[in-house]
């Protein structure tokens, strides 16, 4: 695997876990309204989901792309054609809203049963599962490991740096939710959302074998 596509890869992972989607909201409500333990529990369970979806990832579409050309550019298109239409969702989509329920402020859960309920949130979502079938083949190169190891090396790398993203949107919290009520906040994160997609979408069209 080069460099420069592990590189590439990060960087859009991280922007891609910085942009305000249904799971770091989740992370980020939870640790308000139930304290950081739940936030933090919550993520390590959300962010061990990506390794199913990477093996599944790993194990299919890799073998497809390698049987022939034709595979590849079916994968392909209808990989990119999934990503335009996330961008176009994120372009449509309305701000959500912060539900904070002071009742449950105290609200004590094990962190077995915090971590099950994050992880079974991102292994039953399907469209994580569509997600990375998109996103993960377009970073794999001819050099070095299989398709099927850099995968899994891929997921890994989205899972950490989700980890430690989700971890600081559960300690910090407090002092992130007042963007949640900025409409200047939501305007370029939709700009960035939209753009970063969209151009993941070319970049996987116009991807040789």
């Amino acid at each position: 695997m080069e460099l420069s596509a592990l590189l590439s890869f990060l960087g859009a992972a991280i922007l891609l876990t910085l942009m305000p989607g249904p799971d770091n909201i989740f992370v980020l409500t939870e640790s308000m309204t139930k304290g950081q333990r739940n936030g933090i529990a919550i993520s390590i369970g959300l962010c061990s989901g990506i390794l199913i979806h990477t093996l599944a990832a790993a194990t299919g579409v890799s073998i497809i792309i390698q049987k022939s050309a034709m595979a590849f550019s079916v994968v392909k298109y209808l990989g990119a054609a999934y990503l335009f239409y996330l961008a176009y969702q994120s372009y449509k989509e309305k701000n959500p809203e912060l539900k904070i329920d002071s009742e449950n402020t105290q609200e004590a859960k094990s962190f077995f049963s915090l971590f099950k309920k994050g992880f079974l949130m991102n292994v039953l979502n399907p469209k994580v599962a569509l997600f990375f079938m998109a996103l993960l083949p377009q970073f794999v190169t001819e050099q070095g490991y299989s398709a099927v190891w850099q995968m899994i090396i891929l997921g890994a790398v989205f899972m950490m740096q989700a980890l430690i993203i989700f971890g600081f949107i559960s300690i910090l919290s407090g002092k992130l939710s007042k963007y949640l009520n900025s409409a200047q906040f939501w305007k370029y994160t939709k700009i960035g959302k939209v753009s970063v997609l969209s151009l993941l979408g070319l970049t996987l069209a116009l991807a040789k074998k």
